[in-house]
């Protein structure tokens, strides 16, 4: 039997080349706060984020494809998150309605769907 204590991190992909634009919109739109990869992996392309108690890995992958594939993330006050996005001239995208739960979605520059919630 195994026994998972939680989430550790979640990992989306790049375009090859694309570390610093992805850079600005993780720290400089998102605000999270970049950590530093363990020795073995800090020549490899790609950043680390923490989120919360958690870590967003950022890595880069050729020939990228849309996909339903996505991280969800708790929020505390979605609608503040909401305006936050609209304010910065992001484009926000409702879910379908899951009872107990606020959702929705926003897209960073390289079509990551991320989707944020808030449970009620």
């Amino acid at each position: 039997m195994i026994t998972f204590k939680r989430v550790h991190h979640v990992q989306i992909c790049i375009p090859p080349g694309a570390g610093e634009q992805a850079r600005a919109y993780y720290s400089g739109v998102l605000g999270l706060k970049e950590i530093n990869r363990p020795e073995p992996l800090a020549n490899r392309p790609g950043m680390w984020f923490a989120m919360g108690d958690i870590e967003l890995h950022i890595g880069e992958e050729a020939n990228q494809s849309p996909s339903k594939r996505h991280p969800a993330f708790e929020v505390i006050d979605i609608e503040s998150v909401r305006k936050y996005f609209l304010d910065k001239g992001m484009v926000v995208k409702d879910e379908i309605p899951i009872p107990g739960q606020t959702r929705f979605s926003i897209f960073d520059p390289f079509g990551n769907r991320i989707e944020l919630l808030e449970k009620h």
